[in-house]
Formats: C-alpha cells, sequence, structure tokens
C-alpha cells in the first residue's frame, strides 16, 4: 500500500502498544499518529464530532514534538475526559505544532474502550522520509 492509503500499523512491542503512521505529509504523518493511538484506545467509529480543541506544543526537535504533541493529547484525555478522531495540523515546523482536535466526551454506554494509553515515550521513535512520511512510536500502557 502507498502511505496515502494507509494511516498507520501496529507494532507489536513486549507489554506496551506501538504504532508507524503514514502521511504523504508530514502533518497528515503527525495527524495520522494520533488516530494510530487514539485507535489503540477506542473504537473511532462510535466517536462523535462535539468536542473541539486548538493544541500547540513546542519541542527542541521533531522526535521530541512527537512525543510532545502526542502527550498533549493524553492530557486532554485525562483533564477532559475525551476521545478524539480528528486532527488538523495548522502549522507545523521543527519545533511547534499547531491543530484543531475533534472528538466526544467519554461515554461508556456508547464508546467502546480498549486499553489505556499512560504516555508516548522516545523508545525507538524514528521519523522517516520516504515516498512519504512514516512516524514509528511506542506507548507506555
Amino acid at each position: 500500500m502507498q502511505p496515502e492509503e494507509k494511516k498507520f500499523d501496529i507494532v507489536e512491542h513486549t507489554g506496551d502498544a506501538g504504532i508507524v503512521a503514514y502521511g504523504v505529509s508530514l502533518k497528515q504523518a503527525f495527524a495520522n499518529a494520533a488516530y494510530g493511538m487514539f485507535s489503540l484506545m477506542a473504537d473511532l467509529e462510535e466517536v462523535g464530532e462535539d468536542f473541539c480543541r486548538t493544541i500547540e506544543v513546542e519541542a527542541e526537535n521533531r522526535e521530541e514534538l512527537v512525543v510532545a504533541w502526542l502527550n498533549e493529547l493524553l492530557y486532554l484525555v485525562d483533564v477532559e475526559g475525551v476521545i478524539l478522531k480528528r486532527f488538523d495540523i495548522t502549522d507545523l515546523d521543527d519545533d511547534k505544532l499547531k491543530a484543531e482536535v475533534v472528538g466526544a466526551k467519554i461515554d461508556i454506554s456508547r464508546h467502546h474502550l480498549k486499553a489505556g494509553i499512560k504516555a508516548a515515550t522516545h523508545h525507538t521513535l524514528e521519523i522517516h522520509r520516504h515516498d512519504g512520511y512514516s512516524i514509528r512510536v511506542i506507548f507506555d500502557v
């Protein structure tokens, strides 16, 4: 499959969970990394779109930015009690990201929740450029 056809693959990792996210652009790969992370947490087909936030994160480099971005989204899960399903990255540089994120408040009567994710980690984190981009990230579950 071409990168634009597939959002992410699940990576097997002892005791943790991981993904490789794809995108024709780096923005799309960052968005698909978030989508992949939330797909590990819940069935996103059931999640509505009545919650929206603007997220801004900064870091020292792209790899740190991946971790900061995903952990900021996990912070929203903890603080706002939401599951996110849409990630529109409006600005992306090597050290900062701005995005609109959309999802819904968690409703255990409607949402099928899967694994809980504590954090995105730096363990085996990789960003590759090829025909498009790929981001490999492991999560602490």
